[in-house]
């Protein structure tokens, strides 16, 4: 079985300083040394994961085109490092348009992720920079959650689950 760590994007991976909604390159701003904590994570032998709610969509305010769109350029940035998610997780929809399982805080997104990728909850992580994501992830019955601060690095947290994981 597979070892992952889950991380939202919008706070965590990218800023989303001014903006409710990113869905433009533009706009797209990575956060400080993320290429280097998803480096350490992958070369520690973690799945990394991209698990993000996309309510816009459901809203009319854009299309899954343009999220699949910013999604390459995001994974063709990351790549050029090694560092590009091994899977991304997009929910579509918002609470306030119609109802669905894979909505953060609802686990969805990442027990399809444990079932596809066959990865083993109990040695598996979740980083997000809200209570939303952390309620998701510890639903999911992952090791452990950790609530970053919005827009900054996560290198520290990516440090700390690494040295955690060698001690399992």
């Amino acid at each position: 079985m597979n070892k992952a760590v889950f991380i939202d994007r919008d706070g965590v991976v990218n800023s989303d300083l001014g903006h409710y909604y990113v869905h433009k390159t533009e706009n797209f701003v990575f956060n400080p040394d993320i290429e280097t904590a998803l480096l350490q994570l992958k070369n520690a032998g973690f799945k990394t994961i991209l698990v993000t709610n996309q309510g816009g969509v459901a809203k009319g305010e854009y299309s899954m085109e343009e999220v699949n769109h910013l999604h390459n350029f995001m994974q063709a940035h990351l790549k050029k490092a090694g560092a590009e998610f091994d899977a991304i997780y997009v929910c579509p929809h918002h609470n306030l348009v119609t109802a669905c399982d894979c909505r953060k805080p609802k686990p969805g997104m990442i027990l399809n992720a444990i079932h596809d990728l066959n990865i083993n909850s109990t040695q598996s992580f979740l980083i997000g920079d809200s209570d939303r994501d952390i309620e998701a992830g510890n639903a999911a019955a992952l090791k452990a959650c950790f609530k970053v601060s919005k827009n900054s690095s996560i290198l520290k947290t990516v440090e700390h689950i690494i040295l955690v994981s060698s001690k399992l």
